[in-house]
Order: C-alpha cells, then structure tokens, then sequence
C-alpha cells in the first residue's frame, strides 16, 4: 500500500508522519487489496483534522474527524475506517463471489454549491448495479451519487432519503 502525506498549514513532523503511516497501515489487515492511502493532516482555528482516504480496487473509501489534539484526530479516523472496512468487507467479497465479477463503483460525484461553478470533478462512469452505487454512496459518506445503471446504460443518481431510504432518479426516454 503506497501512503502519501499532505499538511494543510502545518509542518508535518517526522514523528506525527510515522505515527499517521503507521496507524493507517495497520487497516491493511482488514482489506489487504488496500492500493492507496491518502492522509491529510490540517489545522484550522482550533480543530485539528485528518482525513483519510482509501483506495481498494475502483472503491474509495474516505474517513475524517477533527478534535483539539492531531493524534487523537487520527486514531478517531482510524477507528471509523475500520468500522467501515469491517461492515463493508463482507458485502464486497459477497457481491463479487456472487456475480463473478466485480465492477467496482467509481470516484466521487460531481458537488455544485449554487449557480456559480466553483469546482468541477471529473470520473470515468463504469456500468454498476443500483446495490453497488448504495454501497459506494455509503462508503464515501455522500448523500447522492452519480452513475451509469448497468440494467438501462443510462446515467441515474441515488440519494438518500429521511428515515433510512433511498431515492432514484431516472431520465425520462
């Protein structure tokens, strides 16, 4: 697993980057198809944040928490990516030992914060199932997701709805 370190307005030391890569590589024993980790270490005002994101196959799966100490940031997002790993890790394996073949979610979904553009992301749109793009909403921690339904070829959005549902968005043909 490569683990790549990023401090946003901090100088990040040689003991907090040991102690950050040491921490994240220890995840590996959950999912050991873990290609990538990338750990952003942050400080604003008075939170101290860390964020993490995995990379496993074509999955993405994100972490952060923020509190007063860096440290206890880091072990907090740890502990919630192995949550993650050990809720998710059955149901992959599930889905990919049930289907044959496993083709994975894509990246993150395009974010639009009003009328004026700010950011603009761009992924490659692989064919899923409506269960498949749930679980990677569900892993990145979204509340919608952008993807190509395999069953129509067409492009649909997931989102999650109150009192624990899901809603879909269809085009109209």
């Amino acid at each position: 697993m490569q683990i790549f370190l990023t401090g946003r307005n901090l100088e990040v030391t040689e003991a907090l980057r040991r102690y950050a890569e040491e921490k994240v590589g220890k995840l590996q024993k959950y999912l050991d198809k873990i290609t990538s980790a990338h750990i952003v270490l942050s400080l604003q005002k008075y939170r101290q944040i860390a964020e993490v994101t995995l990379r496993v196959r074509d999955l993405t799966i994100r972490g952060e928490e923020s509190t007063a100490d860096l440290y206890s940031s880091i072990d907090l997002v740890v502990e919630k990516l192995e949550r993650q790993l050990q809720k998710y890790k059955g149901k992959i394996l599930n889905y990919a030992s049930r289907s044959g073949k496993f083709q994975g979610p894509m990246a993150s979904p395009e974010e639009d914060e009003g009328p004026r553009v700010e950011k603009t992301k761009r992924f490659a749109i692989k064919p899923m199932s409506l269960d498949e793009a749930i679980l990677q909403m569900d892993l990145l921690g979204h509340t919608f997701y952008v993807f190509r339904n395999a069953q129509t070829d067409e492009v649909n959005v997931v989102y999650r709805r109150r009192e624990d549902t899901y809603g879909l968005i269809e085009p109209e043909t």
